[in-house]
């Protein structure tokens, strides 16, 4: 495989062909090899693309080396800790965190089913957390949400303009300072329905330092990639 040198490291790339017809893009794989995209039907240098883009690269490739994955084939990240994936087979599904060892035993007859069972468990915490934040939150805000939920959602959170919140089911990976800011971004919308001056107004107020929390979420990357809405 080819490869392309950023800073001290040698990044290998490989090519493919896009549907887009105008632009070439690179995106970064999971295991942080790259991937160049192609315009289709058009010939591009790869390698003076790769260049050219060579500083946005570097600081990318830097960036997402400092990230943490929710979930790898080997671990799950839970309330910010890292656990070891430790399958054992047995009769029936079952699953068994183990937070002073560092593990969480999943039990399955079937190795396919771990990263679903790990899901229904993440469902499960995510919600308890999300009810009992807003509980907890709402009332001090003058925030009254018509609803609250957890889902697979594309995105950290969500607010309706109806006044619904739903949460991802990936909530609960995030240590808690993070897990709360979601929370209280989602509650600001109910104020302001958008990321205007008057949104992060609104939200220092109740959290000084959501910059911060807003960067170190950034670096959280969840099973399916997310945002906040």
């Amino acid at each position: 495989m080819p490869f392309v040198t950023l800073g001290s490291r040698r990044i290998e790339y490989s090519v493919v062909n896009g549907t887009s017809r105008r632009y070439t893009y690179f995106r970064f794989r999971s295991d942080l090899t790259l991937e160049v995209v192609l315009p289709r039907g058009r010939r591009v240098d790869v390698e003076k693309a790769l260049s050219e883009r060579a500083p946005w690269l570097r600081s990318q490739y830097e960036r997402l080396s400092k990230t943490r994955s929710v979930l790898t084939r080997d671990s799950v990240t839970y309330g910010g800790v890292q656990l070891k994936i430790v399958v054992a087979e047995g009769t029936g599904d079952g699953l068994a965190p183990d937070l002073e060892k560092g593990e969480v035993v999943v039990r399955s007859s079937d190795p396919r089913h771990v990263r679903e069972l790990i899901r229904r468990w993440f469902l499960k915490e995510s919600s308890s957390y999300a009810v009992k934040k807003v509980r907890e939150l709402a009332p001090g805000m003058g925030a009254r949400p018509s609803r609250v939920d957890v889902r697979e959602i594309g995105k950290w959170g969500y607010c309706t303009r109806n006044g619904r919140l739903s949460f991802s089911w990936q909530l609960i990976a995030l240590p808690e300072r993070l897990r709360e800011y979601v929370v209280m971004h989602e509650l600001t919308h109910l104020f302001e329905f958008n990321h205007s001056i008057a949104f992060r107004r609104k939200l220092a107020s109740i959290c000084p330092d959501f910059r911060a929390r807003e960067k170190e979420l950034d670096l959280v990357v969840p099973y399916d990639r997310l945002a906040l809405g």
